[in-house]
């Protein structure tokens, strides 16, 4: 990489033009080198806004990269990421990878024959409000169980997201889209999750989930965006020899994005695979797809 990195975007909707853009455009390690889209004239309007070229061809635009972010639906991310990484691009990629886990070990193999980095971006893995607290309780240890929640209100009558016009969403619900936040917090501190014991589906796409881990411990998961408007909120609790322990609140989604720059950066230069990279990534998409597929059932 050389020693001004240049990351390009691929995605103009609401995610990147409120946090991965800005992010971009305000790092100083690095040249934001450009912006691709599906929609090439939002694509020419979030390049201009931040100072940095639109492309038509997303093959030339990882040929002026060499790393990309990815502000996509899952399913549009997961050929694109492995794409991207056969033209020797590292990968700063969304929750969740994809939404098979077919889509996810695409790209995962896809990151490991080209030999390139990946960070996917979990909010509370980088916010400086959480990911300090998450490498404290995993290396505290002696947890018991957790529960945890993330009830949002996209879908819920006086909801004024800009996210709830995002069909995938809509479409998998709060399992594949807050799903991956919850475990990208449990897995780290409780260990794998060995067993989904449970999954009950809830009003509108609720869904509860009993998860088993590697640690011995259990935990309790509810998920939703179509939660009462009033009723939003999310947290983890976590229970143990220490007593009771509630995980901070967070903020500044800009900030956290330039964090999980920093981390692709560093994994670049030093070689070692982040935590929360693409086979983690993967194995996120295992546990919701196991989970879906008991719901089925």
């Amino acid at each position: 990489m050389d020693s001004t990195p240049r990351i390009g975007l691929l995605g103009t909707g609401p995610w990147a033009d409120r946090t991965h853009a800005p992010a971009l455009a305000a790092h100083p390690g690095i040249t934001f080198s450009g912006v691709w889209g599906r929609r090439p004239e939002a694509a020419a309007a979030l390049a201009a806004t931040h100072g940095t070229k639109a492309y038509d061809d997303v093959d030339a635009l990882l040929a002026a990269s060499d790393a990309v972010a990815f502000a996509l639906p899952p399913d549009v991310q997961a050929p694109l990421a492995a794409r991207a990484a056969a033209a020797g691009c590292h990968l700063l990629l969304d929750k969740p990878v994809a939404t098979s886990v077919a889509g996810a070990r695409e790209v995962a193999e896809a990151a490991g024959r080209a030999g390139v980095a990946s960070v996917v971006f979990c909010t509370l893995r980088f916010a400086s409000g959480t990911a300090p607290w998450v490498e404290e309780q995993a290396a505290a240890g002696g947890w018991y169980l957790a529960q945890a929640h993330w009830l949002g209100a996209l879908f819920s009558p006086g909801s004024t997201s800009a996210y709830a016009a995002s069909p995938w969403r809509r479409e998998k619900g709060g399992l594949w889209d807050v799903g991956p936040h919850v475990l990208s917090v449990l897995l780290p501190v409780l260990g794998d999750v060995t067993e989904v014991a449970s999954a009950v589906a809830g009003p509108g796409d609720a869904r509860h989930l009993v998860l088993r881990h590697a640690s011995g411990a259990g935990s309790t998961v509810s998920l939703s965006l179509s939660a009462p408007v009033g009723a939003s909120d999310a947290g983890v609790v976590l229970f143990g020899d220490r007593g009771r322990v509630v995980m901070p609140s967070w903020a500044d989604a800009v900030g956290s994005f330039g964090a999980a720059v920093d981390a692709l950066l560093a994994a670049v230069r030093s070689g070692r695979a982040h935590p929360c990279d693409v086979r983690f990534g993967l194995r996120v998409t295992e546990i919701l797809a196991e989970a879906e597929t008991r719901l089925a059932d």
